[in-house]
């Protein structure tokens, strides 16, 4: 019997274009869940490498990864940072609006 070998599937590595990015992260925001929305900023900080994220968020790289990890609770000027240095945006719109009512 041959066994396979699998390993964790980790979504940063698979991030191949920005529209990519922008749909992991807007799946994750139109889920709902913070933890969940915090981890798709960790795993595209991490494609984009920490170290340089963390560099030009102006934070502390262990911070940085604290704050992003699955117990992480960052703060909302963190994730403004964060998300300014991964260079994506906020944009708020009506809840209907986006459901196209």
């Amino acid at each position: 019997m041959v066994r396979t070998q699998t390993r964790p599937w980790d979504p940063a590595e698979h991030f191949e274009t920005e529209e990519d990015v922008l749909a992991y992260l807007n799946a994750a925001l139109e889920d709902g869940d913070l933890h969940l929305v915090v981890a798709a900023l960790g795993d595209i900080a991490r494609a984009r490498r920490m170290t340089i994220v963390a560099q030009e968020a102006g934070l502390a790289r262990e911070s940085l990864y604290r704050s992003l990890s699955a117990n992480g609770n960052p703060e909302f000027g963190t994730v403004l940072k964060v998300l300014r240095a991964l260079g994506l945006r906020l944009q708020v719109a009506g809840a209907l609006a986006a459901q196209g009512e």
